[in-house]
């Protein structure tokens, strides 16, 4: 039984709001603490589940409170495509109901643990260096354990989970994981090259990316979609799989590929 219940919510979306506050109402009918999470919310920690309403950007932000926390987390898709997702709001209920007796199992994702200037992270989906707003090309060096894997002049270089690869890493070229494995994929973004392609590493690899110091350049750091701050040339980033996971709840069977098909064949057909 669940006692104090975090809600993550697209206030963009009125929609979310109002099904945000229908989970609200129901938690707190049945004795349940129920409050809206923030990114100063130090009550996170004495939550024992996060429910996130909107898309994809909205599960990543809940996430980070479950990542911190070792908080399970579900998300309520309204968003575009709504890949992380596992509920759609027909069905809130339903869900709802099944949360309060027990009919659900929980699913650990592997996390990427980030260190940089900023200080220490950890992604679900993904690490990025990226030009951001900056129209030159940037120079990434990237070694896997101590070893060169590539020089790349780029748009940017990703580094994603299993989870993460059906995001940005895909819509860069990368290839797609199956999200049980303990593996990461750095895929280059537009590389200006012939040879450049997507790599799987072990979950265990040590990943440096650096900034060239050869000329003066600077780029962003995002993780799972997030502005972590801007890097300077000679920076560096250090990336490896992290030592704790995430904990999806799953109401219904997850079919991965069949999920995939679904998913793209419908954020395709909407473009």
């Amino acid at each position: 039984m669940f006692r104090n219940v975090g809600i993550a919510v697209n206030r963009e979306k009125e929609e979310a709001v109002e099904m945000a506050e229908r989970a609200r109402s129901f938690f707190s009918e049945h004795g349940i603490q129920c409050g809206y999470l923030h990114e100063d919310a130090g009550c996170a920690r004495d939550m024992d589940l996060v429910l996130t309403f909107g898309g994809d950007g909205t599960f990543l932000s809940g996430a980070r409170f479950a990542m911190e926390y070792g908080i399970p987390l579900l998300g309520i898709n309204l968003g575009t495509v709504g890949f992380l997702t596992e509920e759609e709001p027909e069905h809130l209920d339903g869900c709802l109901k099944a949360l309060m007796e027990g009919k659900f199992r929980e699913e650990e994702r592997f996390l990427l643990k980030i260190r940089a200037r900023g200080g220490e992270f950890l992604a679900l989906n993904d690490a990025v260096i990226t030009r951001g707003g900056f129209a030159r090309l940037i120079r990434v060096e990237c070694r896997v354990n101590g070893e060169p894997y590539g020089v790349f002049t780029a748009d940017g270089m990703i580094a994603a989970t299993p989870t993460g690869s059906t995001g940005y890493s895909l819509s860069a070229g990368g290839p797609i994981v199956q999200p049980e494995m303990n593996c990461i994929v750095l895929t280059p973004v537009c590389a200006h090259s012939l040879q450049s392609c997507p790599c799987i590493v072990s979950g265990s690899s040590g990943i440096t990316m650096r900034l060239t110091p050869e000329r003066k350049q600077t780029a962003e750091l995002q993780i799972d979609g997030m502005d972590r701050g801007k890097l300077e040339a000679g920076d560096e980033i250090f990336i490896t799989g992290a030592d704790k996971s995430v904990k999806l709840l799953r109401i219904h069977p997850y079919h991965f590929f069949s999920l995939l098909q679904d998913k793209l064949i419908e954020w395709g057909s909407r473009r």
